[in-house]
């Protein structure tokens, strides 16, 4: 997969198969027996295989934004995971265990089960969470208000999806040179604005195939891609699937 982050957290556990790793914030984190890795809201990652010949069974959960709120224990909630790395003690590998072959079984829907999958999420943040700084109190340090140039750069960027990333626009609009541009975008955003861009249209690529009121050719023309091919081979490259099989996941699940 390619590099990519989005507004969902992730929890990503080994199942079976020869181990594999996430590299997240461009360091590699495994994904093996004992080891599981947790990726935060909008934190750049992607999954590489280390045995190309064999495949690797999963368990990978998608973590909503406001799911963190509820998490936290403070007022002063903090929309991430403590560390990327999570050990996968006993009880938290009995938690796999049980989920997934609740899963397996198509029972995702029973009280049994989200008491599982509510005990697993629960227990892989507050491990995160353990001998950090803020961890005591689940509060972070504090994040500076958001810059009026960056939050300049953000609407130009929202109003001008479908056009390529314009690095030398953004930074005039902004008011300030390239490299200071991106040293404080990084800074602010916590990701490069190429990887925010692509984010940002993922996460309205879902939204609209969702809706199914246009068609997969329409949608990836208006975000900026020249064919349905380049368009399909993005939205495999940062959500796994076709857009087209997500479509048809969506709407079955909807029905």
């Amino acid at each position: 997969m390619a590099p990519h982050a989005h507004r969902e957290g992730h929890l990503i556990f080994h199942i079976h198969g020869p181990p594999a790793e996430v590299v997240v914030d461009g360091r590699a984190y495994p994904v093996s027996a004992g080891r599981a890795v947790a990726v935060s809201p909008w934190q750049p990652h992607f999954y590489r295989p280390l045995v190309s010949r064999e495949n690797v069974l999963a368990l990978v959960l998608y973590i909503r934004p406001g799911w963190f709120v509820h998490a936290s224990c403070q007022a002063s909630e903090i929309l991430r995971f403590g560390r990327v790395g999570v050990e996968v003690s006993d009880r938290l590998g009995r938690l796999v265990a049980d989920t997934s072959q609740l899963l397996s079984a198509r029972r995702g829907n029973d009280g049994d089960f989200e008491d599982r999958l509510s005990a697993l999420t629960q227990a892989c943040f507050d491990q995160t969470w353990q001998w950090t700084a803020e961890g005591q109190h689940f509060i972070g340090q504090e994040r500076p208000l958001r810059d009026f140039r960056i939050r300049r750069a953000l609407r130009l960027l929202d109003a001008t999806l479908g056009e390529p990333v314009d690095l030398a626009r953004l930074s005039r609009a902004a008011g300030l040179s390239r490299p200071h541009f991106f040293k404080l975008f990084r800074e602010q955003i916590g990701l490069p604005p190429t990887i925010y861009v692509n984010a940002l249209r993922m996460e309205r690529a879902i939204e609209r195939l969702a809706l199914g009121k246009e068609t997969v050719a329409d949608i990836g023309l208006d975000l900026g891609f020249s064919t349905p091919a380049s368009f399909s081979r993005f939205f495999i490259a940062n959500g796994v699937v076709p857009p087209s099989t997500y479509r048809r996941s969506v709407m079955t699940h909807a029905q």
